[in-house]
């Protein structure tokens, strides 16, 4: 019963998630301070500094701001669309066909 309801949940928050913030406005995550661990204790910026609000320009089409806050919000965006696409088969009771389906 338990691992039922952390599936559906699981499945469910992947598939309403990206309409979520597609509702959002654009810069919703670019006002507050930094949470990231390497910023505040090294003072250092990671690879993943920024990719939030990166991701949030990429999926409102504002390629430009995208571009400035991350550069691999242009790898990880397209990579995040195949796991969107297997919640919908997993809805749905299916396995994703082709070689996706084997990969994952």
């Amino acid at each position: 019963m338990i691992k039922k309801f952390v599936f559906y949940t699981r499945v469910w928050v992947t598939l309403v998630a990206p309409f979520v913030l597609f509702l959002l406005p654009s810069d919703f995550f670019d006002k507050g301070e930094s949470v990231c661990l390497s910023k505040m204790l090294a003072g250092m910026e990671c690879y993943a500094c920024g990719l939030t609000r990166a991701t949030m320009h990429f999926i409102h089409f504002e390629f430009a701001e995208a571009w400035g806050f991350n550069k691999l919000s242009f790898i990880v965006v397209p990579l995040l669309f195949p796991l969107w696409l297997k919640a919908v088969f997993e809805v749905q009771g299916k396995q994703m066909p082709g070689l996706l389906g084997k990969l994952t």
